[in-house]
C-alpha cells in the first residue's frame, strides 16, 4: 500500500484500521497503533492527504515541506513569528505536546475550521517539517514532537532529495502500489501535479522503469508497473473503508469497477443516496455492494443503516458472504450482534442470511 490514510470519523472506527482489516483479516488493533506510531518505522505527514508511510520516503517529502503554502501559517509567519518561535521552543523543552497542553493555545473561533492559533502553529510547524508527530491518543488528538525525536537519526542525516528525483521515486511507488494506472491514478496517489507529473512519467518509460499499455475501455494510456502480476484468479472479500487505495480515487474506482461511490458525510441527509458511512463491498474482484454502518458502542451492536446491491449481481451469494464479513467486523470490533434495518435493496437478502 505504501500510505495508510487517515481519517477522524469514527462511526465505525478511526478509518486507518479498516484497511488493515481487509488485507489482514482481524488482528489487534493496539499492535498496529505500535506498529505506526513506536516502532521508529514510520511516520505521519501530508503524503496522501494525513497519512502514514514508511520514515524511508522521509527524504522524497522533504520538498513538499519546504514548499508549504498553508495561507493560514503562512499568515501566521508574517503576522506572529515570536509566537510560532515560542510554540516549537514550547515543544523542545516539555517534549511531545497536543495544543490543548500548549501554554497559551489560544481560543477556537468556529465549531468546524475556526482554529486556535495554537492549532494553526502546530499544523504549520508540522507541515513545513519543523515538528513532527510524536503519536495519536485514544481520542485521535495529535501530539507533536521536534523531528529528532520522532525520525530515526539515519533518516533525518540523510540528503535531501531532489525534487525532480523525488517525484519520479513517489510516481514509481505509486505505479508499484497500484499495479496499473493512468497519469492521473499514479500522481493522485501522492498528491502531485499533473503538469509535472506526465513528463516525468514519459522519462520513467522511457528508462524502461515502467510500461505504457492500453486498457480496454479506459480514455487514456496506463501505465503498468514491472512488478506488477495478473492473477488467473482474485477471490477473497472485504469490507473498504472510504479512504482505501481502492476506492480512494473515485474515478479510477468508477473506471475498473464500473462503481461510482461518493462520500455523503456532508450532504444533508434527507438528501443522501446511500447514506452517511457507506463501506464498499469488495469480492473476488469486483465491487458488489454498499453498506451504510454505524457501531453502536453503548448497545453493544454493529448496525447496518442501509444495504445496496450493485446490479447484475447475485445478491443471495453476495448477501452471504457480506454477513460473514459484517459478523467479523462486529466480533473485530467487540460488538455483540448485527442488525440489519430495513433500508436498500439488498436488505431483504442480508436480513435473510444473518
Amino acid at each position: 500500500m505504501t500510505v495508510l490514510q487517515l481519517d477522524s470519523v469514527n462511526v465505525v472506527c478511526r478509518s486507518h484500521y479498516l484497511p488493515m482489516l481487509a488485507r489482514l483479516g482481524p488482528y489487534d488493533r493496539a499492535a498496529l497503533d505500535r506498529f505506526l506510531y513506536r516502532s521508529a518505522r514510520n511516520f505521519e505527514y501530508l503524503g496522501h492527504e494525513a497519512s502514514i508511510t514508511s520514515q524511508d520516503l522521509h527524504p522524497l517529502l522533504r520538498w513538499r515541506m519546504a514548499r508549504s503554502r498553508w495561507g493560514r501559517g503562512v499568515r501566521m509567519e508574517r503576522e506572529a513569528p515570536d509566537y510560532l518561535r515560542a510554540v516549537l521552543a514550547e515543544v523542545g523543552e516539555r517534549g511531545a505536546l497536543s495544543v490543548k497542553d500548549l501554554s497559551d493555545p489560544g481560543e477556537r473561533t468556529g465549531p468546524w475550521w475556526g482554529q486556535s492559533k495554537g492549532k494553526i502553529a502546530l499544523g504549520w510547524l508540522y507541515s513545513t517539517g519543523r515538528l513532527a508527530v510524536a503519536n495519536r491518543n485514544n481520542m485521535f488528538v495529535t501530539e507533536y514532537d521536534l523531528p529528532e525525536r520522532v525520525i530515526r537519526s539515519d533518516i533525518l542525516s540523510a540528503p535531501d532529495v531532489p525534487d525532480v528525483d523525488a517525484k519520479r521515486q513517489l510516481l514509481l511507488l505509486g505505479a508499484r502500489s497500484h499495479g496499473i494506472g493512468t497519469a492521473t491514478d499514479l500522481a493522485d496517489y501522492f498528491r502531485l501535479k499533473m503538469p509535472q507529473a506526465r513528463p516525468l512519467l514519459a522519462d520513467l518509460v522511457a528508462e524502461g522503469e515502467l510500461e505504457q499499455v492500453e486498457v480496454e475501455g479506459w480514455a487514456e494510456p496506463a501505465y503498468l508497473h514491472p512488478e506488477a502480476r495478473r492473477p488467473r484468479t482474485i477471490t477473497g472479500r472485504a469490507l473498504l473503508s472510504p479512504f482505501d487505495p481502492v476506492v480512494w480515487f473515485r474515478p479510477r474506482a468508477e473506471r475498473l469497477f464500473g462503481f461510482r461511490y461518493r462520500i455523503e458525510i456532508y450532504v444533508p441527509e434527507a438528501k443522501r443516496v446511500h447514506g452517511y458511512y457507506v463501506l464498499p463491498f469488495l469480492l473476488d474482484g469486483q465491487l458488489v455492494a454498499r453498506v451504510d454502518l454505524k457501531a453502536d458502542r453503548q448497545a453493544g451492536l454493529l448496525r447496518v443503516r442501509g444495504s445496496f446491491a450493485e446490479p447484475g449481481v447475485d445478491t443471495a451469494r453476495v448477501a452471504s458472504t457480506l454477513n460473514d464479513a459484517l459478523v467479523e467486523m462486529a466480533a473485530w470490533l467487540d460488538l455483540g450482534d448485527v442488525v440489519v434495518e430495513p433500508n436498500g435493496d439488498l436488505a431483504p437478502a442480508l436480513r435473510r442470511a444473518a
